[in-house]
């Protein structure tokens, strides 16, 4: 696949940068910029070749219309600050605003356009309507970058059409995440752990099936933890428990076994009476966790039973917070298992957070996206890599 370096001269063109800055806010305020922060290599290194610079960026789920709440403007201050310089920015897609804002770029500047996600044509399952809509993003510019990693298993309108338009090259982020992703399924460094968290078994059974031809352990917590629970026949209160999915969890245990790959399960649990941080918790065990309660996070004991399960690790995959990282009763698990990824770094091992809630929560509880291998930006595109999918936005770039 081509890399910016294939495209040649790029001084005075245009360059069409897909990259991915759907990043968290609270109103206006950008919660965790690190999305952003992950794209300026790239931008910076197609200002320095002197290429005239178009960002385009999706920001939440809007309806294929203009959503004041899901505006890229916020993003715009922030962006200018990490690259020293200021960012133009356009208030349509590919309007008069965008024509106008792209037409008075010089060497060297950037733009960036509104939420590409205010048109239908982004995300449309028409190819025609979705085609009509790459080629006017393709008109307002000579060459396209993709760069953004968190949407490149989607066949979108900024991730596939436009590679098919334009000369088409990977930036260094995506690079940089197909190299690593490659570390965890082609010959992986062993021992090799992967810890899966967040709330649905349903969205990690496929990755688990994949992962179990290659890891040697794999550790379960978050609020999957308690389908696996229930398939070894513990009773699990309020937690939450896709019941359609015990059965496959059963067999998945049972095909673990015949692989050799050992499953980690808590031997405790934080409880509460509900799913809030004020209402009392308690630790206790698996065996006895009341009817009118639910857990929220693996217990202390568990805790350090994941930390010792990766001690001697070379290769670590983690995505997914094993609880409710966000309010503190319930942090302590993902907190430790953090910890531990950052000692296992420091011993050599690699590892990589895998996106969203799991890259969230470190940065959350303090610790710094150096502490660890690699934080990807693209937890769906993570697992679907990992499941052994193909990822439109990469197999079109040849």
């Amino acid at each position: 696949m081509k890399s910016i370096s294939d495209l040649g001269d790029l001084r005075g063109k245009t360059v069409l940068l897909r990259s991915d800055l759907n990043v968290p806010l609270d109103g206006s305020t950008i919660t965790d910029d690190g999305r952003i922060r992950a794209s300026v290599p790239t931008i910076q290194e197609l200002t320095k070749a002197g290429a005239r610079v178009v960002v385009v960026a999706h920001l939440g789920r809007p309806k294929g219309e203009p959503e004041a709440k899901y505006s890229l403007q916020p993003v715009v201050g922030r962006l200018s600050e990490l690259l020293g310089q200021d960012v133009a920015f356009a208030t349509d897609t590919v309007g008069d605003s965008a024509r106008s804002t792209v037409e008075s770029l010089g060497d060297g500047d950037v733009a960036l356009l509104e939420n590409l996600r205010f048109n239908a044509g982004e995300t449309s399952k028409d190819e025609a309507e979705r085609k009509q809509f790459a080629e006017q993003l393709a008109s307002l510019a000579d060459v396209f970058v993709s760069d953004g990693f968190g949407v490149v298993h989607r066949k979108q309108a900024s991730v596939y059409d436009v590679a098919q338009l334009l000369p088409s090259a990977m930036g260094g982020l995506v690079k940089t995440e197909v190299e690593v992703l490659k570390q965890l399924t082609e010959n992986p460094k062993r021992p090799y752990a992967v810890i899966l968290g967040g709330a649905k078994v349903a969205d990690k059974l496929a990755v688990i099936e994949n992962l179990m031809q290659t890891a040697d352990r794999l550790l379960i917590g978050g609020g999957m933890v308690f389908t696996f629970l229930a398939a070894e026949g513990h009773e699990v209160g309020k937690s939450l428990l896709d019941t359609e999915q015990i059965e496959t969890v059963k067999g998945y245990i049972a095909k673990a076994k015949e692989l050799g790959v050992e499953i980690v399960l808590p031997s405790d649990v934080v409880v509460a009476p509900e799913f809030a941080a004020d209402k009392g918790h308690e630790v206790v065990s698996i065996d006895a966790i009341p009817a009118d309660q639910m857990g929220l996070d693996i217990g202390p004991e568990s805790a350090k039973l994941y930390a010792s399960k990766l001690t001697d690790c070379k290769t670590v995959f983690w995505n997914g917070p094993m609880g409710a990282f966000e309010m503190e009763p319930f942090a302590a698990g993902t907190k430790a298992v953090a910890q531990a990824l950052v000692e296992a770094t420091e011993n050599g091992a690699l590892t990589v957070v895998g996106g969203g809630d799991s890259a969230a929560a470190v940065r959350q509880l303090g610790f710094s996206d150096d502490q660890f291998g690699h934080i990807s930006t693209g937890g769906g595109a993570s697992l679907e890599y990992l499941e052994g999918k193909e990822l439109p936005g990469i197999s079109v770039l040849g």
